[in-house]
Formats: structure tokens, sequence, C-alpha cells
């Protein structure tokens, strides 16, 4: 649960502007659809995903880090980590139980034999949509246990792109989709709440001190 008077103590401290970016992002901002990259051997790509799932309203990304434990190369993410929540992984099953559990389908991004087209997909169910890695693709036990597979549509000789390109075609479709239907797609009042108390903190130089101050007045 927020506590609203400190959230309004810590606004109070940014500018109109910057407020007023937070509510009309956050209007935009969607746990309907969360991505899951998995043991993505060149960082740099994980990181791209990152800041697609910022532009296109995504606000949680999921990573597996199974095998190489690597960090968000924050160069590449252009501050999108501020802005996106990252939930990490040390295996999959954990990762596919936890998204279970909160009502996400699992879709593989990958091309098969019972695979969906990208513009047929249906956009109502909330969905985890995983992608894999440059070299090997998604492993073996997403692929056993997806509920769907969706592919991006391709016409010429080369037969996959970039997981970077390939999120952002994805995420660019789907949510534009979404925002045009009568899915119920926005966050709830409680984590819009949530955001504007991470963003505030994430925006003030010199939180610890901000917060130390507050909670002596407090007293």
């Amino acid at each position: 649960m927020v506590d609203l008077e400190y959230l309004a103590f810590l606004e109070n401290i940014l500018t109109d502007n910057r407020k007023e970016k937070f509510l009309k992002v956050l209007q935009n901002r969607t746990n309907h659809f969360t991505v899951v990259v998995e043991d993505i051997f060149q960082m740099h790509n994980a990181s791209a995903v990152m800041r697609s799932c910022e532009v296109f309203g995504i606000q949680e990304l999921n990573v597996i880090e199974e095998r190489y434990g690597k960090s968000i190369d924050k160069e590449i993410a252009m501050g999108a980590q501020k802005w996106v929540d990252i939930n990490t992984f040390d295996n999959v099953s954990n990762c596919i139980n936890t998204l279970k559990d909160k009502g996400y389908q699992i879709i593989a991004t990958t091309p098969h034999e019972n695979d969906c087209l990208l513009e047929d997909f249906d956009i109502s169910k909330p969905s985890a949509l995983f992608f894999g890695t440059e070299r090997d693709g998604l492993s073996d036990e997403i692929l056993k246990q997806a509920d769907g597979f969706l592919k991006i549509p391709m016409v010429g000789f080369t037969e996959s792109l970039n997981i970077s390109v390939s999120a952002a075609i994805i995420l660019q479709n789907l949510t534009q989709r979404m925002r045009k239907s009568e899915v119920n797609w926005q966050l709830s009042e409680d984590e819009i709440l949530e955001k504007r108390l991470s963003w505030a903190k994430s925006s003030i130089k010199d939180i610890k001190r901000i917060e130390k101050r507050y909670y002596n007045l407090e007293v």
C-alpha cells in the first residue's frame, strides 16, 4: 500500500512537467502483456528489448539468467531501466510458474508447426511473450510448456530476425491492437500509485537523504 503523504512529499520536489509526464505515460502502461528473454548471449540485445518494452508501454521485463548471468547494458537501454520493472529468474521453471500464477498464458515466439501469425494472434488474453537466444532459440523446456506459438510473417530468404528487432515488431503490433480494443489493459489505480512512487524516487538525486529528512520530520 502506497503512503500517499510520502508520495505527495516526493512529488512536491518534482517539476509540474515531470509529474504530468508521469501521469501521461502511466495511462499507456500495461501488464496485459509481459516480455521474457531467455539466456540472451549478447546482452546488448536484452537491453534493446527492454528499450522496446519501455517505448511500447510494457511495464515488466522478465530475464532468465540460467547460463550467462549478465547485467543490463545501461548505455543501450538509454535510461529505460528506470521506467521498466526487471524481474530476474535463475531458471526456466521458476519463471514459467510465476507467470502462470499471475494468470499469463505462455507464448513462444518461434516458428512452429502450430504457430500463429502475428496479425491473427488473440490479444484478449494476458500473455507472456518469450524470446530466445540468438544462437539456439528458446529452450525445449519452454517449447514444451508453451500454451501457444507466435511468429512474424516473412517473405524473404532469411528465416529469422535479430531478437531485438523481433520484439519491437511484435510489441508494436500487439500493443497498438490492444489499445484499440475493449480489453481492460491499463494499470490499476494501485499499480499507478506504486509506479508514481517508484518513478519519483528514481528521479530525485540523493533520495536516501531526502527519505531520512522526511521520516525525521514525521518523528
